[in-house]
C-alpha cells in the first residue's frame, strides 16, 4: 500500500541558539577539565533531551546550592541567569563556580542595575516563575522591580508621582506581544527609557519570523522543545496566530500521534533555541516510516552569533 505524500516545511533559523551553545560547551568542557562531577544549579538549559546527555557525562543537577558537597568540584548557573545572592552564596561557601549566564540575558541585568543606580523603578516584562526572570529581579533590592506580564497589569500598574521609571524584558518573549505591551507602558507613562537595544534576543526574533513564514504554508506544526521552554511555546502561539489552527509542542519524535496527522498535506516543524537538531532529524525520519516525505526550508535569515567560554575553561 502507497504511502499518503506529506509535504514538510522546515523553519530556519530553528534549534540551538548561542547562548545555549555555550552553556552546553561549558558543561562538556568542565567536566573533561576537572571531571566528574561537574555540579550545574536548574537545568543548563530547558531540554530534557540535552540534561539527560550531561547527566550521562557526569553532570549533576541540583536545585539549590545546599545540595552540593564541599568537594571542591565546580558548579555551574544555568543559561537563563540566577539572582546576585547565590553567587555570594558560593562565595560564602568557597566555592568554585561557573557562570553559563547567556551574554544577552547578562545585558539585560546590567541594563536593570543601570536604571536603578538612575534612580528609576524598573519594570520587568516577562513571565512570573521563569528562571530567567528570577535570576533578573535578583539583581536589585527587593520591590526595585515590578513584574507585567500582560497589556492588562500595565493598566493597574500604581506608581508614586514624579518616579521615574525604565523597562526591560524577558529575552524569550513574543515580539508582537511584547510590542503591544511596551506601547501600552508609553503611552500610560510617555518619558519611560527603554533598552538601548531590543531586549528579546535574535534568536528568539528569528525563530518566530521564521515561523511566521511556514505556518500560513502548513496544514500543522510541530515546535519541537521542552514544555517549559518560554521560546517553544512562543513558536507555537505565533504558529497559531499566523493561519495554521493545528500547532502543537513535542518533546521527541516519540510524543507524535501520526495517525491524528493522516488528513494533512504538509507539515510545519521547527524547534525552540534549547533543542538540539537530532531531535529534527529523528521528526523527520518518523515521518517517513508513514509518509512519502519531500522536505523543503525556508530559510530568513543566516545567524553566525558565537559567544566565547568563560577564560577558566578556554586556556
Amino acid at each position: 500500500m502507497s504511502k499518503k505524500p506529506l509535504k514538510i516545511i522546515l523553519a530556519a533559523p530553528r534549534g540551538f541558539c548561542a547562548g545555549v551553545d555555550r552553556a552546553i560547551q561549558i558543561v562538556e568542557l568542565a567536566l573533561a577539565k576537572y571531571g566528574a562531577p561537574v555540579y550545574v544549579r536548574h537545568e543548563i538549559v530547558h531540554n530534557k533531551f540535552v540534561v539527560d546527555r550531561l547527566r550521562e557525562k557526569g553532570a549533576v543537577f541540583v536545585e539549590e546550592l545546599d545540595e552540593i558537597p564541599n568537594d571542591g568540584q565546580p558548579v555551574i548557573f544555568s543559561a537563563h541567569g540566577v539572582p546576585k545572592s547565590v553567587p555570594e552564596n558560593a562565595q560564602e561557601r568557597n566555592m568554585f563556580y561557573i557562570d553559563a549566564t547567556c551574554p544577552l540575558v547578562s545585558k539585560v541585568h546590567r541594563e536593570a542595575e543601570r536604571h536603578h543606580l538612575s534612580g528609576d523603578k524598573v519594570i520587568l516584562i516577562g513571565h512570573a516563575g521563569h528562571p530567567e526572570v528570577i535570576g533578573t529581579m535578583g539583581q536589585l533590592p527587593e520591590g526595585a522591580v515590578v513584574l507585567v506580564e500582560t497589556v492588562d497589569d500595565v493598566a493597574s500598574l500604581e506608581i508614586a508621582e514624579g518616579q521615574s521609571l525604565a523597562y526591560c524584558t524577558q529575552t524569550t518573549l513574543s515580539v508582537d506581544d511584547t510590542a503591544d505591551i511596551v506601547a501600552t507602558l508609553q503611552a500610560k507613562f510617555p518619558e519611560i527609557k527603554g533598552p538601548r537595544k531590543e531586549d528579546i534576543c535574535y534568536a528568539t526574533t528569528n525563530r518566530q519570523l521564521a515561523m511566521k513564514e511556514i505556518a500560513p504554508l502548513s496544514d500543522a506544526v510541530l515546535v519541537i522543545g521542552a514544555p517549559n521552554s518560554s521560546n517553544s511555546n512562543r513558536l507555537v502561539e505565533v504558529a497559531l496566530r499566523n493561519r495554521c489552527s493545528n500547532a502543537r509542542l513535542v518533546q521527541t519524535a516519540a510524543d507524535i500521534n501520526w495517525d491524528e496527522f493522516s488528513d494533512i498535506k504538509s507539515l510545519g516543524l521547527s524547534a525552540g533555541a534549547s533543542a538540539p537538531e537530532v531531535l529534527v532529524d529523528e521528526v523527520i525520519k518518523a515521518a517517513k516510516d508513514h509518509f512519502e516525505v519531500e522536505v523543503q526550508e525556508i530559510k530568513i535569515i543566516q545567524e553566525n552569533v558565537n559567544f566565547k567560554v568563560p577564560k577558566a575553561l578556554s586556556a
